[in-house]
């Protein structure tokens, strides 16, 4: 969310047109949020994303058919 949220506003306030320009935006928008992970996976100690908290594809198709 922090991607999209800084994507968005990097957008608008370059006034990005056409398709390299806004993905540029997207670049600088994904590099933020990637910084903003990082910085907090360093100050938690561990990981946001891991096997133990991951949801497996398997288990994602049970559910939706329940």
């Amino acid at each position: 969310m922090v991607g999209e949220k800084a994507t968005t506003d990097i957008t608008i306030a370059k006034d990005s047109q056409g398709l390299h320009e806004c993905k540029d935006s997207a670049v600088e928008g994904g590099t933020i949020a990637g910084n903003t992970r990082k910085e907090l996976e360093q100050k938690i100690g561990k990981p946001l994303f891991s096997s133990e908290n991951y949801l497996h594809l398997d288990k994602k198709k049970q559910l939706k058919k329940d």
